[in-house]
């Protein structure tokens, strides 16, 4: 399925489903912001979005991936590592060595995938997620394209 996937840059004309996919979490004019900026990450499926990645940076200069996003039945399909591999792609070209991630505690499948596409647990932060559930971060490496994990 992944092969029959196109991963881009998100474009003006992606804004709406842009915008379904990730209101009320990013207001409307910030995700217009970002898609300028590049730094959404869309994947496409005959015309259908069915993956979504939103690129934040700590610091104004850390790359960390504050949402990724695949369409329920389409997961398990290579989607959210496909996205994952252009995002790593885009950001070695800029000169990063680094990616930062993160997934809350009681989310033990968001954590696994991590695992799984080579992130390495380095930190948590205890309560900052409503209910007091607090959230577990994650680094990669990015130096070299061949220590990829999958």
């Amino acid at each position: 399925m992944a092969n029959q996937i196109e991963v881009r840059f998100a474009n003006p004309t992606d804004l709406d489903d842009c915008i379904a996919l990730d209101h009320p979490t990013m207001p409307a004019e910030v995700i217009k912001r970002k898609i300028g900026q590049r730094e959404i990450i869309v994947a496409e499926n005959a015309g259908q979005l069915v993956g979504y990645l939103r690129l934040e940076y700590l610091w104004s200069l850390v790359p960390y991936i504050g949402l990724i996003w695949v369409v329920e039945d389409q997961r398990q399909q290579g989607i959210g590592k496909t996205l994952l591999c252009y995002l790593e792609d885009a950001l070695r070209e800029q000169g990063h060595t680094v990616l930062y991630s993160s997934s809350q505690a009681n989310e033990p499948e968001p954590q696994a995938w991590h695992r799984h596409v080579g992130f390495e647990e380095c930190g948590f932060i205890a309560g900052i997620n409503v209910g007091g559930i607090g959230e577990i971060f994650f680094r990669k490496d990015l130096s070299h394209p061949l220590g990829r994990a999958f």
